[in-house]
């Protein structure tokens, strides 16, 4: 598992995806901090490294990356931890479209 604050070459996704999946990297990105964490068998793992970081818990939303596709292909919004009916999300994806556009800026700014 790995935290990313500054810009880093997109090439490490793909040693990345060999890990767990194959084809995937799972992520989990701090929106208010502009952080991600990312590598791990469950996105439930990455909020905690970020939960003990100093993230609070309303920033945090999990994706995966596929980091061979591009467009609207390379991000995916699908994770556990994003079922959260306190505060209006109550599916795997994200609801709300201006945070969708939010994280993909965050992770579209890291992923060089």
């Amino acid at each position: 598992m790995t935290v990313f604050s500054e810009p880093f070459d997109k090439k490490i996704l793909l040693e990345m995806q060999a890990h767990y999946f194959g084809d995937m990297v799972k992520g989990v990105v701090d929106a208010a901090n502009r952080k991600i964490a990312l590598d791990a068998e469950m996105h439930a793992d990455l909020e905690t490294l970020l939960l003990q970081s100093g993230s609070r818990q309303a920033d945090l939303w999990g994706f995966n990356l596929y980091p061979e596709m591009d467009g609207e292909d390379f991000i995916e919004f699908d994770s556990l931890i994003n079922i959260r009916p306190n505060q209006g999300n109550r599916s795997r994806g994200i609801e709300d479209a201006s945070l969708r556009i939010l994280i993909t800026d965050i992770i579209n700014a890291l992923c060089k």
